[in-house]
């Protein structure tokens, strides 16, 4: 027995069996967010100024330069999951739906990949490209 309705079942619609995983990966990337910005916020706050030099030095440090990648691409991961919803939600053209899932999704990666680049680059100091 299906509690399914026979249009349901004409149509093709039901559960798609995506929402969990992406469910969950709000959660995670929500809580992983906490401590990342707690140090964060406590570390930037530790500094003496904010200046080139004092930024640069405190980033040298591997395990801070580590946790600053790690809260770029978290931070930027969860925001992507939260605009996939409403978009979801809310677009309802399929083509407008499709062209601004890709669109999202190439701006994320864009986004994310300058600040890791940005960070990556105080770090090692390239002076030019």
């Amino acid at each position: 027995m299906s509690l399914r309705s026979p249009l349901s079942q004409a149509l093709g619609l039901g559960s798609a069996q995506d929402g969990t995983g992406h469910w969950w990966a709000q959660r995670v990337t929500s809580i992983a967010l906490i401590p990342l910005t707690l140090w964060f916020l406590f570390s930037l706050l530790s500094l003496p100024s904010f200046d080139y030099d004092t930024v640069r030095t405190w980033l040298a440090v591997p395990f801070t330069a580590f946790l600053a990648v790690l809260l770029v691409a978290v931070t930027s991961y969860h925001s992507y999951l939260g605009t996939i919803v409403i978009v979801e939600d809310y677009v309802h053209t399929s083509g407008m739906k499709i062209l601004s899932l890709m669109m999202l999704r190439f701006m994320y990666v864009l986004a994310g990949g300058a600040g890791i680049f940005a960070i990556l680059r105080l770090v090692f100091g390239f002076s030019k490209l």
